[in-house]
Protein backbone atom coordinates (compact mmCIF):
# COMPACT_ATOMS: atom_id res chain seq x y z
CA UNK A 1 0.00 0.00 0.00
CA UNK A 2 1.88 3.29 -1.20
CA UNK A 3 2.13 5.68 1.50
CA UNK A 4 -0.10 9.23 0.73
CA UNK A 5 1.87 12.53 1.02
CA UNK A 6 0.36 13.16 4.63
CA UNK A 7 2.15 9.94 6.14
CA UNK A 8 5.70 11.32 3.90
CA UNK A 9 5.51 14.48 5.31
CA UNK A 10 4.60 13.54 8.80
CA UNK A 11 7.93 11.02 8.98
CA UNK A 12 10.00 13.60 7.31
CA UNK A 13 9.09 15.78 10.10
CA UNK A 14 9.07 13.59 12.83
CA UNK A 15 11.26 10.89 12.48
CA UNK A 16 10.78 9.03 15.56
CA UNK A 17 8.39 5.98 15.06
CA UNK A 18 7.52 3.48 17.83
CA UNK A 19 8.30 0.28 16.37
CA UNK A 20 5.92 -2.49 17.78
CA UNK A 21 7.73 -5.99 17.32
CA UNK A 22 7.18 -9.78 19.01
CA UNK A 23 9.12 -11.48 21.35
CA UNK A 24 10.37 -15.15 20.87
CA UNK A 25 7.67 -16.04 23.60
CA UNK A 26 5.14 -14.47 21.81
CA UNK A 27 5.03 -10.98 23.60
CA UNK A 28 4.53 -7.49 22.55
CA UNK A 29 7.74 -5.29 22.53
CA UNK A 30 7.52 -1.71 21.45
CA UNK A 31 10.88 0.70 21.49
CA UNK A 32 11.28 3.89 19.81
CA UNK A 33 13.83 4.43 17.21
CA UNK A 34 14.62 7.90 16.21
CA UNK A 35 16.32 7.46 12.78
CA UNK A 36 13.49 6.94 10.71
CA UNK A 37 13.43 7.89 6.94
CA UNK A 38 10.97 7.11 3.58
CA UNK A 39 12.99 5.48 1.25
CA UNK A 40 9.89 5.49 -1.27
CA UNK A 41 6.15 5.52 -1.84
CA UNK A 42 5.86 2.20 -0.08
CA UNK A 43 9.19 1.83 2.15
CA UNK A 44 10.27 3.42 5.09
CA UNK A 45 13.71 2.34 7.51
CA UNK A 46 15.11 2.99 10.23
CA UNK A 47 18.92 3.06 10.80
CA UNK A 48 19.41 0.53 13.97
CA UNK A 49 22.21 1.78 16.76
CA UNK A 50 21.46 -0.09 19.80
CA UNK A 51 18.13 -1.85 19.34
CA UNK A 52 19.24 -5.86 19.84
CA UNK A 53 15.87 -6.51 21.18
CA UNK A 54 14.06 -5.49 17.89
CA UNK A 55 17.07 -7.16 16.12
CA UNK A 56 16.28 -10.32 17.54
CA UNK A 57 12.17 -9.92 17.68
CA UNK A 58 12.74 -9.25 13.71
CA UNK A 59 14.75 -12.19 13.56
CA UNK A 60 11.76 -14.55 15.29
CA UNK A 61 9.13 -12.87 13.06
CA UNK A 62 9.93 -10.17 10.62
CA UNK A 63 7.18 -8.11 10.76
CA UNK A 64 6.48 -4.52 12.44
CA UNK A 65 4.09 -1.75 12.93
CA UNK A 66 5.62 1.66 13.57
CA UNK A 67 3.06 4.51 15.06
CA UNK A 68 4.52 8.32 14.38
CA UNK A 69 2.86 11.15 15.91
CA UNK A 70 2.82 15.12 15.52
CA UNK A 71 2.33 15.68 19.10
CA UNK A 72 0.84 19.20 18.37
CA UNK A 73 -1.23 18.50 15.98
CA UNK A 74 -2.01 15.36 17.70
CA UNK A 75 -2.49 13.55 14.62
CA UNK A 76 -0.19 10.58 13.45
CA UNK A 77 0.01 7.38 10.84
CA UNK A 78 0.57 3.77 11.55
CA UNK A 79 2.77 1.75 9.00
CA UNK A 80 2.44 -2.29 9.29
CA UNK A 81 4.28 -4.73 7.13
CA UNK A 82 7.39 -7.00 6.39
CA UNK A 83 10.93 -6.22 7.89
CA UNK A 84 13.94 -6.67 6.05
CA UNK A 85 17.40 -6.21 8.12
CA UNK A 86 20.63 -5.06 5.89
CA UNK A 87 23.98 -5.21 7.29
CA UNK A 88 27.06 -4.51 5.77
CA UNK A 89 27.49 -4.78 2.35
CA UNK A 90 26.80 -3.21 -1.06
CA UNK A 91 23.26 -2.39 -0.70
CA UNK A 92 23.71 -1.39 2.83
CA UNK A 93 26.50 0.97 1.44
CA UNK A 94 23.73 2.41 -1.51
CA UNK A 95 21.78 3.42 1.16
CA UNK A 96 23.60 4.74 4.29
CA UNK A 97 24.59 7.95 2.42
CA UNK A 98 20.68 8.39 2.87
CA UNK A 99 21.13 8.77 6.71
CA UNK A 100 24.08 10.57 6.61
CA UNK A 101 22.62 12.92 4.75
CA UNK A 102 19.99 13.75 7.39
CA UNK A 103 22.27 12.97 10.60
CA UNK A 104 25.82 13.34 9.46
CA UNK A 105 28.24 11.98 11.71
CA UNK A 106 25.38 10.04 13.57
CA UNK A 107 25.03 7.52 10.45
CA UNK A 108 28.60 6.52 11.28
CA UNK A 109 26.81 4.50 14.35
CA UNK A 110 24.14 2.83 12.41
CA UNK A 111 24.93 -0.94 12.39
CA UNK A 112 22.31 -2.55 10.15
CA UNK A 113 19.59 -0.66 8.02
CA UNK A 114 15.91 -1.92 8.83
CA UNK A 115 13.63 -1.77 5.96
CA UNK A 116 9.45 -2.01 6.22
CA UNK A 117 7.49 -2.71 3.63
CA UNK A 118 4.54 -0.42 4.11
CA UNK A 119 1.13 -3.18 3.47
CA UNK A 120 -1.03 -1.00 5.80
CA UNK A 121 -1.22 2.56 6.31
CA UNK A 122 -3.61 4.57 8.44
CA UNK A 123 -4.21 7.97 9.44
CA UNK A 124 -4.73 8.17 13.57
CA UNK A 125 -6.11 11.31 14.92
CA UNK A 126 -7.36 12.08 18.42
CA UNK A 127 -11.29 12.42 19.07
CA UNK A 128 -11.54 16.44 19.76
CA UNK A 129 -11.45 16.11 15.79
CA UNK A 130 -14.48 14.21 15.71
CA UNK A 131 -15.88 17.14 17.39
CA UNK A 132 -14.81 19.69 14.48
CA UNK A 133 -12.05 21.13 16.29
CA UNK A 134 -9.54 22.42 13.98
CA UNK A 135 -5.39 21.10 13.51
CA UNK A 136 -4.95 25.02 14.78
CA UNK A 137 -6.91 25.05 17.83
CA UNK A 138 -5.08 21.65 18.92
CA UNK A 139 -1.70 23.32 17.93
CA UNK A 140 -2.82 26.49 20.45
CA UNK A 141 -3.76 23.64 22.98
CA UNK A 142 -0.84 21.48 23.08
CA UNK A 143 2.07 24.89 22.71
CA UNK A 144 -0.08 26.25 26.18
CA UNK A 145 0.13 22.42 28.10
CA UNK A 146 3.79 22.36 26.50
CA UNK A 147 5.07 25.53 28.42
CA UNK A 148 3.48 24.84 31.15
CA UNK A 149 4.95 21.76 31.07
CA UNK A 150 8.58 22.69 30.59
CA UNK A 151 8.62 26.49 32.09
Amino acid sequence: MPLNQFAKDLIATFPLGFVATVTADGRPALSPKGTFLVLDDETIAFGEIRSPGTLANLDHLPEAEVNFIDQWKRKGVRVRGGARVIGPGAEFDSLIGRWRAVWGDLADRINVLVLIAAQEVRQVTTPPYDDGVTEEEMIALYKTKFAEIYQ
